[in-house]
């Protein structure tokens, strides 16, 4: 084959600029410090490139994001859930002071003072939130647990379902007694009459609404056993019925009261004790209009409707409502605990309770104080009128042993009703607790891969300095060397030698 100096030279200029190709792509390398700066150069570093950067930015994800956001949002349940602890223990504490049967007046207002204080800030902590958003209402993250402010006019039609285990028996306190004034003292001497105002006692089944001040019964039918009564007697309030001719109530009776004020459902013997032998299931609607800021929500404990019949009437369905975190591959993590499973309703109901029992032993106790304070003027000096304020005195100290006695006996059995709360705030503690660990232990893996991948996806894409100097240098020489080759081919032509 002849060669001609054409072809020489064309091969020349090709070598030429394939090395000058190569002393291109290492200074290139040399700027990067990567294998390739194109696909085109290597598919397979670029598609295992693409495939680790993928991973990478998951795992940055999880890391940065979701795993940081988790981590936060059981920080504040945490915390929201131990100031709940301290609170009803403080308020246990409370139940203990008002259990001793040797309550001084200075003790009663401090009890007083303490429960008060300590109401006010019940489901505070259910209103927690993390970046704006409330921990414990749910997918509802934008809205408070309790009121916000006072609603006169809203209105919700709540149903609730109650157990055998919820009906309790309570004591209902008939007659009051009075401080008589100087005119009541002169006309009792005078008619030679003494104080005959009756008080007293009586123990009944109830089951007390998660709301006081309630409008009406729907329909005004309760649910028992899946049977349904209608024979209920409605109340304004305990005095009412204490007033009516249904008080006391009979144990065999049929019938069942309903005082509105209280929220109470008040159930003869016969029927109470049916229930329980049964172990049948309580149900029933009722509607409720106004409520005070700092108020349970009720669509987060029951299937309720706000506003019925109104134009901006809305039904809440009561259901599980979990916020999951994705914080690995394939690994979710529930973050949210739900209020109806911490803040029981009946907190608050238990603490008004309480509240209301020691102002009726003070109130009594002030009367009895007062009346002996008469005893000592000197204008009731006389037998006569010793006579008649001891009978009032008798009246209004049976009506103090009595408050005390109810106070000793409510606070001793709300120890227990607060021990079960505590209970279930100490599970969601445990619960919120496990979480964390899991979380943990979760991101310390995540972190190992986020090492793993970062070393995969350096070995594949990245290249030693050191290496690429000497790639460089010996591209470098080549190129050299090749134009110093073309320089001496271009010197020798046939016409030199014709």
């Amino acid at each position: 084959m002849r060669i001609t100096n054409n072809m020489i030279m064309g091969n020349t200029k090709t070598n030429i600029n394939s090395n000058k190709v190569n002393v291109d792509k290492y200074n290139t390398q040399m700027t990067t410090q990567k294998k390739i700066s194109k696909a085109s150069e290597n598919p397979v570093i670029a598609i295992r490139s693409l495939r680790l950067s993928t991973s990478m930015t998951h795992i940055n994800q999880y890391l940065d994001n979701n795993i940081a956001d988790a981590t936060s949002w059981l920080d504040v349940t945490y915390t929201a859930l131990n100031n709940m602890k301290d609170l009803l223990t403080d308020i246990r504490t409370q139940c203990v002071n008002g259990s001793t049967d040797t309550l001084t007046a200075s003790d009663r207002q401090t009890i007083l003072k303490n429960l008060e204080a300590l109401q006010d800030q019940v489901y505070t902590e259910g209103n927690a939130d993390y970046a704006g958003r409330t921990v414990f209402t749910g997918y509802r993250t934008t809205e408070s647990l309790t009121f916000d402010e006072d609603e006169a006019s809203t209105t919700y039609s709540i149903e609730q379902n109650f157990t055998f285990e919820d009906l309790e028996t309570h004591r209902y306190y008939y007659g009051e007694a009075e401080v008589p004034s100087a005119t009541d003292v002169a006309a009792d001497v005078a008619n030679e009459t003494e104080c005959t105002i009756d008080v007293g006692r009586v123990t009944n089944y109830r089951l007390r609404l998660a709301y006081d001040s309630i409008e009406s019964i729907d329909n005004g039918t309760i649910s028992i056993g899946g049977t349904d009564t209608t024979n209920i007697s409605t109340y304004e309030s305990e005095a009412e019925w204490m007033a009516s001719a249904d008080f006391p109530l009979a144990e065999d009776s049929d019938q069942v009261i309903f005082l509105k004020s209280t929220g109470e459902l008040i159930l003869p013997d016969n029927m109470a004790e049916a229930i329980v032998e049964n172990k049948q299931n309580i149900s029933l609607s009722y509607t409720k209009t106004g409520f005070d800021a700092g108020d349970l929500c009720p669509e987060y404990y029951f299937n309720c409707t706000k506003n019925p019949g109104a134009a901006n009437e809305i039904t809440y369905t009561l259901e599980e409502q979990e916020i999951n975190y994705t914080i690995a591959n394939n690994t979710q993590l529930t973050v949210n605990t739900q209020a109806r499973n911490v803040f029981s309703y009946d907190i608050d109901r238990d603490v008004t309770e309480m509240i209301d029992a020691v102002n009726y032993a003070i109130e009594a106790a002030s009367k009895v104080d007062n009346i002996k304070e008469m005893m000592e003027q000197e204008q009731y000096a006389d037998e006569d009128s010793q006579a008649v304020l001891q009978s009032y005195l008798d009246v209004a100290q049976k009506e103090a042993d009595l408050a005390d006695d109810n106070l000793q006996k409510l606070y001793e059995s709300y120890i227990g009703n607060f021990d079960e709360y505590l209970t279930k705030v100490n599970t969601a503690i445990t619960n919120v607790g496990s979480m964390q660990a899991r979380l943990s232990l979760t991101q310390n893996r995540v972190e190992n891969q986020q090492t793993t991948v970062e070393e995969l996806k350096s070995s594949n894409e990245d290249r030693d300095m050191s290496d690429i100097i000497i790639d460089y240098y010996a591209a470098y020489n080549a190129y050299t060397a090749s134009l110093t080759a073309a320089s001496k081919v271009g010197e020798q032509s046939l016409l030199k030698f014709l």
